[in-house]
């Protein structure tokens, strides 16, 4: 199956795959695919210069791509000190609360937790952006927007297209208008951030709304290759899939066997929710009884991005390091029901086409008949 977006990108099949693993970013482009490496966790720019030349020396010469998160510049921005002093101690102390209420023990004394992760803050961000365009990527895609203007514009001097994820039609107009090339229309279903229009809807009126302008990734509930064939026929050129690759083999940010893919394992499709204490900004979670506190009557409002995140984030390398799936704290999208095994992202892939296949083959025939 090819489309505009096969030939665009020189890849094989129409399905772009976000991870925030370079292992599995890598595996995704070997498939065929387009591997798009997020990020946002790496807070030292020589950190993700090291990744990128991974990407480059372990992709066999096929495209990939960066998600770079550039949200609003956030006033005394500057270092994680400044921000600090932003966090209420009230917030402070039913973090503490919680994770002792919870059993979550304090990290050893000898190891040092992860600190906050500054790739929120878009100063930082620009430094990704500045790494990330010295290394032979196929694409830059904002999880929070259009970028800003000179981004686009650099991006475009360097011959690298341009993505940006929209929850509604009127987002993905803006997009398009600011110079953006690739709409990925992101429905209600998604994980990490997502707005509030089902895949379904939304889809058809993003692609009514900026199909002539700009191909449309469909991204939100999709996790089968009956999934990729509704989302060809509701006008997409390609999908736009993130939580599916969190439980190959090639996921190791955790280690291998973690309590997250345990946790993501063995949950349903009703097993998430949509909150603001992950970043801040409303972002679909693995349903635990981390994100319940956060709904009992003494829980603080969360604070905005990218404050949130440094508040929480000493508290996800405890509750990693405790090893308790009932506490994880990941985003993970409605398709976490058909998470149900761990296998290699090229065996996702085999399945993925072959349900493709059998779907359209189907319709063919229906058309036939």
């Amino acid at each position: 199956m090819r489309t505009e977006i096969c030939d665009r990108f020189g890849i094989e099949h129409p399905i772009i795959g976000f991870t925030p693993s370079e292992h599995v970013a890598a595996a995704i482009s070997k498939a065929g695919g387009l591997g798009v490496l997020g990020c946002v966790r790496y807070n030292d720019a020589a950190e993700l210069d090291r990744a990128l030349d991974w990407m480059d020396e372990n992709t066999d010469g096929r495209p990939y791509g960066v998600d770079i998160v550039m949200p609003a510049t956030v006033p005394t921005e500057g270092t994680p000190v400044d921000l600090d002093t932003l966090i209420p101690a009230g917030h402070r102390d039913f973090v503490e609360r919680t994770l002792t209420e919870l059993g979550v023990p304090p990290l050893p004394a000898d190891e040092k937790g992860r600190d906050g992760v500054l790739g929120w803050l878009h100063s930082v961000a620009r430094s990704h952006v500045d790494v990330a365009l010295t290394h032979r990527i196929a694409l830059i895609a904002n999880a929070l927007g259009s970028p800003p203007p000179d981004v686009i514009d650099r991006a475009h001097r360097a011959g690298v297209p341009v993505a940006a994820l929209a929850g509604t039609a009127a987002h993905a107009v803006r997009h398009v208008d600011a110079g953006v090339d690739l709409v990925v229309a992101q429905g209600y279903e998604a994980g990490g951030h997502t707005g509030e229009i089902a895949s379904m809807v939304l889809l058809p009126e993003v692609v009514d709304a900026v199909g002539d302008r700009a191909p449309v990734l469909a991204a939100g509930g999709i996790g089968t290759g009956r999934q990729i064939a509704a989302a060809l026929a509701l006008g997409a050129a390609g999908v736009w899939m993130g939580s599916t690759w969190l439980t190959t083999s090639e996921y190791t940010l955790d280690m291998p066997e973690s309590a997250t893919q345990r946790a993501l394992l063995a949950a349903g499709s009703s097993d998430t929710v949509r909150s603001r204490i992950y970043t801040g900004k409303p972002a679909r979670l693995l349903k635990t009884r981390w994100t319940e506190a956060w709904n009992s009557a003494d829980a603080p409002k969360p604070l905005p991005m990218p404050l949130q995140n440094l508040l929480v984030s000493p508290a996800h390398n405890r509750i990693t390091r405790s090893d308790d799936p009932e506490v994880v704290a990941m985003p993970v999208g409605q398709i976490v029901g058909r998470m149900n095994e761990v296998r290699p992202v090229a065996d996702v892939f085999d399945t993925l086409l072959t349900e493709l296949t059998a779907t359209l083959d189907r319709l063919d025939n229906l058309r036939k008949n």
